[in-house]
């Protein structure tokens, strides 16, 4: 037997072992159908028509379920997110076994993904938040025990679904940092299911420390009297920022959030790539975001200050420090599409120069497209989603359809692969098998 045989040999055995979805998003090739920039339009197009026609059924309030109330809404747009990024990223799509994943036709997968994270959704938030953790341990996660204990329906509700999305916007930037950062290091050589889920408690596990840390305390003070028992009040954050919500912390970890992304797409994990030894490329890179986050959001902070003047501690919405840092946080979501779309649908163009020259143009296309959609956002959201017109108003919450889209996308570009704007060029297994 020759040499390239036995490794033909070898190859085909590692293949037939890996019976689930491991390496299926990396080794996939999509091409457009036709020629650029049709396949981009083609997919705008199609991700767009799905938003809006999901948006009307799900969230507008002008539509059917008007889910965004807004806090309900957010609730669930943040945890789908995160559901995704636990099959995908996580789980490897387990347990969807990769010859199904690459046989079954791109339509049929986007169905049957879209309804096992739908199902995952309801009875993480049903089960879990609102059963388990709001009447066995913090009340505020239950809508039905705060309505017993006095709080009118719609408060009760609202501030449940907050707690739940205040505590997702830690899931939703820790749990791809793990992989992005350490590269599921050091579980790597763990099959599926038992990485997917190691890292998936681990990260949970450090989003409950944070949660208790930053956001608890912005729950107890919603209610009157404060719960001083149960929670720090006023905040230990309030003379630093300004304010004694919340927010400040959703400024920063958005910021984490969206760093992540930009490092995993549209920078390649560039220039942390250039550090060769593994344990500390991962710490540098995990804590990297952490600082290039801090530096976004006080300096989009910084940039409000010059629009607007001086925030006002108890002032109203754009003059407070409190909606202002939240403002932080929907302003740089904003650059999040424009970078996943580069990276999803144009193949990460461009690719010819050198790294830093790639690296640079991408990063300066993302700003120049994420403040267009900013602008179109504030002068056209109102017209189409059912949201106020206003900017500053206390149901404007931008967040909610951005990362709707962004959701729409990620089910389009990891269930679907791109459909019908693109297709595979050889199944990944044949492609892996060269």
């Amino acid at each position: 037997m020759s040499n390239a045989e036995l490794v033909l040999d070898v190859h085909e055995e590692k293949v037939s072992t890996e019976t689930y979805g491991t390496g299926y998003l990396e080794e996939r090739k999509l091409v457009g159908r036709w020629r650029t920039p049709w396949p981009q339009i083609v997919s705008f197009l199609f991700v767009a028509a799905i938003f809006y026609a999901s948006w009307w059924i799900f969230m507008d309030p002008r539509g059917v379920l008007r889910l965004y109330t807004p806090q309900v809404g957010y609730m669930y747009t943040r945890w789908m997110l995160i559901v995704a990024i636990w099959m995908v990223y996580l789980m490897e799509y387990w347990p969807f076994k990769r010859k199904w994943l690459e046989n079954t036709h791109p339509v049929i997968k986007g169905v049957v993904l879209t309804a096992v994270l739908a199902g995952i959704l309801l009875i993480l938030i049903q089960g879990f938040f609102f059963g388990l953790i709001g009447n066995l341990a913090i009340s505020y996660f239950s809508p039905d025990r705060m309505i017993d204990m006095g709080v009118p329906q719609f408060f009760a509700l609202e501030y449940a679904s907050l707690a739940c999305l205040m505590f997702a916007s830690l899931m939703s930037w820790l749990s791809p940092a793990w992989p992005v950062a350490f590269e599921n290091r050091p579980w790597e050589k763990l099959k599926q299911p038992g990485l997917g889920l190691t890292v998936l408690v681990v990260t949970f596990f450090i989003s409950i420390i944070i949660y208790m840390l930053t956001m608890h305390s912005h729950m107890a003070i919603l209610f009157y009297p404060w719960q001083q028992y149960t929670a720090v009040t006023p905040p230990w954050w309030m003379d630093f920022a300004g304010t004694v919500s919340g927010n400040f912390h959703i400024a920063w970890i958005m910021s984490c959030t969206v760093v992540v992304w930009l490092v995993e797409t549209i920078w390649e994990r560039w220039p942390f790539t250039e550090i060769k030894k593994t344990g500390v490329r991962g710490i540098v890179t995990f804590f990297g975001i952490i600082l290039i986050a801090f530096a976004f959001a006080f300096g989009v902070y910084y940039l409000q200050e010059l629009r607007w003047g001086p925030a006002i501690m108890g002032d109203r919405y754009m003059d407070d420090p409190g909606w202002r840092w939240l403002h932080v946080g929907e302003t740089l979501v904003f650059f999040l599409l424009p970078a996943l779309f580069i990276n999803f649908y144009c193949g990460n163009w461009p690719q010819k120069f050198s790294k830093p020259v790639n690296w640079t143009i991408r990063t300066v296309l993302t700003l120049v497209l994420g403040i267009a959609v900013y602008y179109a956002y504030y002068q056209t959201g109102h017209l189409f989603l059912g949201v106020q017109k206003d900017m500053a108003h206390a149901q404007q919450f931008p967040m909610v359809p951005t990362i709707w889209f962004i959701n729409m996308m990620l089910v389009h570009h990891w269930f679907m692969d791109n459909w019908p704007g693109f297709k595979k060029v050889k199944p990944a297994l044949e492609e892996a098998a060269k």
